[in-house]
């Protein structure tokens, strides 16, 4: 009885003032993809992002826009930062943090384009195979390239 009638008031409120009671209700988060990207050579691409804590080295990839599709954000995110092209993607795996809250979508994806820095943002491009992966790179990172390529990626 008493969630048909809560059901009833909820569906008299006004949309707008749904929409606001649920952004106001629910929890924030940031929305990010990720490319796990290979070449002919089996070899993974890995950029050096100047804003990276660490070395700075990492998977490429970036924030969505408001409304931009995850696969969508990646290709313009790697067309923007080194001027790259992706052939292929499929989503590879999805996992979220709670510092900072953040979703991450990550896409195993081929490529035949280049890698050239486009964007301050980034100060190196690189292919590596996985056994020559750079000092620093992020464990989690390297076990997710480690695994990426495992799974017949070549």
């Amino acid at each position: 009885m008493i969630k048909r009638l809560l059901r009833g008031v909820w569906l008299n409120v006004p949309p707008r003032l749904r929409r606001l009671t649920m952004r106001l209700t629910n929890t924030r988060f940031t929305v990010t993809a990720g490319g796990i990207v290979i070449n002919a050579e089996g070899q993974v691409l890995l950029v050096k992002h100047i804003f990276r804590a660490g070395t700075g080295w990492g998977i490429p990839g970036g924030f969505l826009k408001s409304g931009e599709q995850p696969i969508e954000g990646l290709r313009r995110e790697l067309r923007e930062e080194i001027g790259l092209e992706l052939d292929e993607i499929a989503l590879f795996e999805a996992r979220s943090f709670k510092r900072p809250r953040q979703v991450e979508l990550l896409y195993l994806c081929r490529t035949t384009s280049q890698a050239e820095p486009k964007s301050v943002e980034v100060d190196r491009a690189a292919w590596f195979s996985t056994n020559s992966l750079p000092t620093g790179l992020p464990k989690d990172q390297r076990l997710l390239v480690e695994r990426a390529v495992g799974n017949g990626a070549k």
